[in-house]
């Protein structure tokens, strides 16, 4: 591969996975029939809640920003056979937790399980940034935004939990 498709490449990769996770899950957040409420519309929701229309550019910004980091440590890490073998490994599995979220969540109508969920994504991070930090110290802090966002989210997803633990549905 071109040397300059590889960053390419690597930003593509978590932005194609958030774009798929949300066209599956999109007919719960907005309704397909109008006048009627999805599941998450009919949720119990705190004050902090964002707009939904933020998601987007936020997952899209973080998406392709641990992309790019990701891309610091393929490069200066030897690739998938050098040093950075054990810290993409690491992030391999970040994003396949960050991707069976949305589903927990909105699929499976589960807010307990999308909480424990979100809690070993919020570990994951953390073990990528310092798996990162022995390769490449700029690549992890990339990360730290990512950190912040899945903290808030973190919260955020436990006061659903808890302000909707009345709902059978």
């Amino acid at each position: 591969m071109a040397n300059y498709l590889k960053p390419v490449a690597a930003v593509l990769v978590p932005n194609i996975g958030g774009f798929l996770s949300g066209y599956f899950t999109r007919s719960e957040v907005r309704p397909t029939t109008t006048g009627q409420l999805t599941w998450y519309q009919a949720l119990k929701k705190p004050s902090f809640q964002p707009p939904n229309w933020i998601f987007a550019p936020v997952w899209t910004t973080l998406y392709s920003t641990m992309g790019y980091a990701s891309y610091m440590i393929f490069r200066d890490g030897g690739g998938f056979g050098g040093k950075a073998a054990l810290p993409l490994a690491v992030y391999g599995a970040h994003l396949a937790l960050n991707f069976a979220w949305s589903p927990l969540f909105f699929k499976a109508h589960n807010l307990g399980l999308a909480f424990a969920g979100i809690v070993a994504l919020w570990g994951s991070v953390v073990a990528t940034i310092v798996s990162f930090h022995g390769v490449n110290v700029n690549a992890a802090y990339i990360m730290l935004p990512y950190l912040g966002w899945v903290s808030f989210a973190s919260f955020l997803n436990f006061t659903l939990w808890r302000m909707n633990k009345d709902r059978t549905d």
